[in-house]
């Protein structure tokens, strides 16, 4: 068994951008899309890390990390980001939820 990989992140204050989802049927391009969604993101002004679990039962829960509300702006707004959310609409989600929260105060117990 593999251990999750928690993302290594700075002392707070930071923002986390929390997609909560319901996949429909099938792949349809998901996973390439998934995956080029991290790579890219990963590349972005303001990225801190990301974290990403899903059911077998289709539900998941992605939580990415930025240092400010102006980096998740302009993450929001890349042009291939946009397509990427739109085919999320049309094709590969159910129904979903994106929060946005400041996090104030974050401790955990080391690995």
């Amino acid at each position: 068994m593999s251990k999750p990989a928690f993302a290594q992140l700075p002392t707070p204050p930071y923002y986390a951008v929390i997609f909560s989802s319901l996949r429909t049927e099938g792949d349809q391009g998901y996973e390439q899309m998934a995956e080029r969604m991290v790579e890219l993101a990963s590349a972005q002004p303001g990225f801190l890390g990301a974290e990403s679990v899903r059911g077998a039962d289709g539900f998941g829960i992605t939580v990415s990390y930025w240092d400010s509300e102006a980096a998740i702006r302009a993450w929001r707004e890349h042009a291939e980001h946009r397509i990427a959310q739109e085919s999320g609409r049309t094709l590969w989600y159910e129904h979903y939820e994106l929060r946005v929260a400041r996090v104030e105060r974050a401790w955990g117990k080391p690995a």
